[in-house]
């Protein structure tokens, strides 16, 4: 199944070459740097999406500087979007700036940009989407946000160049074939955060030597890490409830850790999709938890293992589930952010990012800094804990008493810190009595209230991974739930 990906996807896109009209696009207009960038309309009008000028390989080439907003015909739209198939094919495409404005890119976006060699990917993006940087060889890094909960199909297969990838803690799921064929991959730490690892996800990364499964999976896909041939062992936590035919096949492990309890049926080595390698089930030392050696002897497939032993693998810890450290809070505290972990000797790792206006088109600009906060626990030992986010903004206090003098606004403001979890948004630091409104990104109205002088706590219909607008008086600000 897996060795025809290419051909699918490719037939894929020379399917929608041969549909599609040469010229598919709303408007083109040139960026600060001269280069022409065309866009369709989005959101009713109101906002623009990045798409391809037609499907000549090269279209767009070298470095490609998309704005933030585009002004046509004396109208200023934000871009939102970049479109599926946007860069498909651009062989001379060599970089592309994507600015903070855009909240989601495309199934194929930049699939086949073979001279791409790096990518940032901007902060509010929540989703990779299926093929967006399918056999983007040249592309050697890539730096997924906090914020992103879903990593697609086939997302950065064929990446051979890949060397390493940061995978967040916002992360739940890696697709089927995410990782595919990426060679040069010599690592990756999968959060604790991502609870089922897809089909072939890192199917023939043969320069993986090692992996480590955090006790979030639950599922491990067919083939996930067949043709992984460097791979010196691996540990399968206790979380994990179902493992694919040929999860590992084509790897010859000197030793297998499972943390598993109460072990469930795989596939034995007398099968043609044998979970393991015939030389693993052969040779390889299968460690299990102390006082389960009857239930393996009696599961299908678990049983197959030649030599079983009880007790800690070579490593000691391997068969030990790690403790996870503490979600830490976040508090504002006299011009400092605070973080706090209940994990004693926990260390707070974070990241800071902020929706600075750098350049723009219009009559008038709204200004006010807004810090978009994600922030983690470690500690030697430990599993890394949960990841809190927050958004960090001012509000006036007297909007309409503005002042300039000498050239320098004079504003009084107030911190507001807003968190989401789940469906609830806390909300500190506004003023008894402000109003507060909640719309969805259709522009609905999903929750509001007014403001009390300490923590005002607010139910929403919304739901994990979506956008929101949260209206504090007369601020914006839009936020992640999580």
């Amino acid at each position: 199944m897996m060795k025809h990906l290419y051909t699918r996807i490719l037939l894929t896109v020379l399917i929608s070459i041969v549909g599609a009209s040469a010229f598919a696009y709303d408007i083109a207009v040139k960026n600060a740097d001269g280069v022409t960038i065309c866009y369709n309309y989005s959101n009713d009008g109101k906002e623009l999406e990045v798409t391809y000028i037609n499907y000549n390989s090269n279209s767009y080439a070298g470095n490609v500087v998309i704005p933030e907003e585009v002004t046509f015909m004396n109208r200023t739209r934000k871009v939102t979007n970049i479109g599926n198939e946007a860069f498909s094919g651009c062989s001379s495409l060599t970089s592309v700036s994507i600015p903070n404005s855009v909240t989601s890119i495309g199934y194929l976006a930049f699939c086949g940009c073979v001279s791409l060699t790096s990518v940032i990917i901007p902060n509010n993006v929540t989703s990779i989407n299926v093929g967006t940087f399918y056999f983007c060889s040249s592309l050697t890094s890539v730096t997924i946000p906090n914020g992103v909960t879903n990593i697609g199909n086939s997302a950065f297969c064929g990446c051979v160049r890949l060397t390493s990838v940061t995978i967040p803690n916002s992360v739940i799921s890696i697709g089927d074939e995410a990782f595919g064929v990426c060679h040069s991959l010599t690592s990756v730490t999968i959060p604790n955060s991502v609870t089922s690892i897809g089909g072939g996800a890192f199917y023939g990364c043969s320069g993986l030597t090692s992996m480590t499964i955090p006790n979030s999976v639950t599922s491990i896909g067919s083939g996930a890490f067949s043709g992984c041939t460097n791979l010196t062992s691996v540990a399968i936590p206790n979380s994990v409830t179902n493992i694919g035919g040929r999860a590992f096949d084509g790897v010859d492990l000197p030793y297998v850790v499972s943390l598993i309890e109460n072990p469930f049926v795989i596939c034995g080595k007398a099968s043609g999709d044998r979970t393991f390698s015939n030389n693993t089930f052969n040779n390889a030392t299968l460690y299990i938890p102390v006082g389960t050696m009857d239930k393996y002897k009696a599961t299908e497939g678990w049983k197959d293992f030649l030599y079983i032993e009880e007790g800690a693998g070579p490593n000691g810890s391997d068969t030990q589930d790690k403790e996870k450290c503490a979600k830490p809070s976040i508090s504002y505290q006299n011009g400092k952010l605070v973080f706090n972990c209940a994990t004693e000797g926990a260390i707070c790792q974070y990241s800071i990012t902020d929706d600075d206006i750098k350049s723009g088109s219009s009559d008038e600009v709204q200004l006010g800094v807004t810090y978009h906060i994600s922030v983690y626990a470690t500690k030697s030992g430990y599993d890394n804990s949960e990841t809190a986010t927050a958004t960090l903004c001012w509000i006036d206090v007297e909007p309409m008493t503005e002042g300039v003098t000498n050239g320098v606004a004079s504003v009084r403001a107030k911190p507001v810190l807003i968190q989401g979890n789940g469906s609830t948004l806390t909300i500190s630091g506004t003023e008894a009595g402000t109003a507060i409104s909640i719309y969805d990104t259709s522009g609905r109205m999903v929750g509001s209230t007014l403001g009390s002088a300490g923590t005002t706590m607010i139910d929403t219909s919304l739901r994990r991974g979506e956008i929101c607008i949260i209206k504090i008086g007369e601020k914006s600000v839009k936020v992640l739930m999580k």
